[in-house]
């Protein structure tokens, strides 16, 4: 085999594993994409696992999140990855605030940014209260 033709073969070879590796994470990446469906998980905590002021820590939709029982404002939830670079927030009782262990951001309960390096505020999960029950999504 002369070198001309060994280069062309070798060059069709790599060309076209490129193209499959393109082609096949575009088709990956589209079948992935969520669809609307029946399928949204609802998670049903009772109103007394978490007193005022307090907090509690749930898995939604297989991500981690955070319940909390606003004084005076009711229960809300959000998703408890800072919007910073995706660490875990922790509720802290004693400040009643929710706050990011890497670079000490800080969020008020309402989940807006109250100081620190955090972009945006925290994602909300939407809840519905029904008597003596949340229904967390």
């Amino acid at each position: 085999m002369k070198r001309r033709r060994f280069l062309k073969v070798i060059l069709a070879f790599l060309g076209s594993i490129t193209v499959f590796s393109f082609v096949f994470s575009i088709l990956k990446f589209l079948t992935a994409l969520p669809t609307r469906s029946a399928d949204v998980q609802k998670l049903v905590v009772r109103k007394s696992e978490i007193p005022s002021g307090e907090a509690m820590n749930i898995i939604f939709q297989n991500a981690p999140a955070v319940l909390v029982n606003r004084p005076d404002k009711g229960f809300i939830a959000f998703l408890r990855t800072c919007t910073h670079l995706g660490c875990l927030v922790e509720f802290s009782k004693s400040r009643q605030k929710l706050i990011c262990p890497c670079h000490a951001g800080t969020y008020d309960l309402d989940g807006s940014v109250e100081s620190g390096p955090p972009p945006k505020p925290l994602t909300t999960i939407p809840l519905k209260i029904e008597g003596d029950t949340i229904i967390i999504g």
